[in-house]
């Protein structure tokens, strides 16, 4: 009695794409079948040993028009099994249809109903001037290097000719949904502190645990001051401010050994708003206050501050947010608080937009008993089902002659 899209989906959900070591073939050889089955051309570009980006296409019948893209990642984040009421890739679905797995939000639900509706659009004959692409990335969850960020540099994906593409949003508690039009860019900062050492018993002067605390105590004064900013300014979103944590601490060898290094690793995201040079300045000057022997390095820096328009003379945005319109669906425009492999598209200048169709589910990416509705996965093959066609049939721009 069961949908047989939301069969599909946890059939999905069960295979073990978790980090530190997804199973991509398995997955890779799921999504080949299931393009088989919908007729769509299929290719497969390894942009490093062992990281095949998967390319569906369903051709367009004016192939010279730029393509529509449909992205998703194939991996998924860790979990912690004692914290879970289900097995988290058993893809359980309990009395009210709410189907627990890693990846239910994140996005695996997203991958499957893009293409269920291709599967319904092309069971009803239809056909578009554009073509749509889907590409199924790995390693978004750790950063997208050995993925997308790779995949937009070559040749096979300039040869998509992409013209917008969709990827991610985030599932929103209320009746609204989620558009995400650009996102925050990560910097993962280490910062390390060099000082005198010595024996536990003394007190030693210029250590490097004292450094590190004036370090910390300015990075984490910031950190309160944005979380104010937010907590007092309803119009603001997790996306307009600089979110930062403490994620890491190094050092010592020994209880009675004061050590001569300790290093200190911060997740910083910021929004496209803030002027990245003149923060970097401000992370040197927290550095330089801290006292001789205080350095940063960047693990990550994104400087990408790409944007894609939402204005409505833009044809791209007047055809998705028409839909919407159309279909009664409340958005909300918002900053992606996080990071996705939209960046790496908009940075390669394509417009992209971040929409997950998940509206009063509570947002579980990342979290312990990840779940979703299956009336709501359902209801987002509903949205793509009119969002692709509409898109698809976007008029020729003028850059296109």
């Amino acid at each position: 009695s069961e949908d047989p899209s939301v069969t599909l989906f946890r059939e999905y959900l069960r295979i073990d794409t978790v980090h530190p070591k997804p199973d991509y073939d398995a997955a890779v050889r799921f999504l080949e079948r299931i393009s088989t089955d919908l007729g769509l051309a299929c290719q497969k570009v390894e942009v490093c040993q062992g990281y095949v980006v998967l390319v569906l296409t369903w051709q367009g019948t004016n192939p010279r028009l730029r393509s529509v893209l449909l992205n998703s990642h194939t991996d998924v984040v860790p979990v912690f099994e004692e914290h879970w009421t289900y097995p988290p890739f058993e893809a359980v679905k309990d009395s009210q249809g709410n189907i627990y797995a890693r990846g239910a939000q994140d996005m695996k639900c997203v991958s499957i109903q893009y293409l269920e509706a291709i599967r319904r659009l092309k069971t009803e004959g239809k056909s578009f001037a554009r073509t749509i692409h889907l590409t199924f990335v790995p390693d978004e969850e750790v950063g997208g290097h050995k993925g997308m960020e790779m995949f937009v540099q070559r040749p096979e994906f300039r040869a998509l000719n992409v013209g917008f593409a969709l990827d991610e949003g985030l599932a929103s508690p209320s009746d609204t949904f989620s558009v995400f039009y650009g996102e925050k860019s990560p910097w993962w900062i280490k910062v390390k502190c060099v000082g005198s050492p010595g024996h536990g018993s003394r007190f030693i002067s210029n250590t490097a645990a004292e450094k590190m605390h004036k370090v910390i105590n300015s990075f984490l004064a910031f950190r309160e001051s944005e979380k104010q900013r937010l907590k007092s300014d309803s119009s603001l979103t997790l996306g307009d401010v600089t979110s930062l944590n403490l994620t890491m601490l190094e050092g010592g060898v020994s209880f009675n050994v004061v050590p001569s290094e300790m290093a200190a690793g911060f997740d910083v995201r910021i929004p496209p708003t803030v002027d990245l040079k003149a923060f970097e300045e401000q992370v040197a000057m927290w550095c330089r206050g801290a006292g001789d022997g205080v350095t940063y390095e960047f693990h990550q820096k994104c400087m990408d501050q790409h944007i894609s328009s939402t204005e409505e003379s833009d044809p791209w945005w007047k055809a998705f947010s028409g839909v919407c319109r159309d279909m009664k669906l409340q958005l909300k425009l918002e900053i992606f608080p996080a990071a996705t492999d939209s960046r790496y598209i908009r940075a390669a200048g394509h417009p992209a937009i971040g929409f997950s169709p998940m509206n009063r589910t509570p947002v579980l990416l990342h979290d312990h008993n990840e779940f979703l509705n299956e009336q709501v996965f359902l209801r987002g093959i509903d949205i793509y089902a009119r969002l692709l066609p509409a898109l698809a049939s976007v008029p020729p721009l003028p850059a296109e002659g």
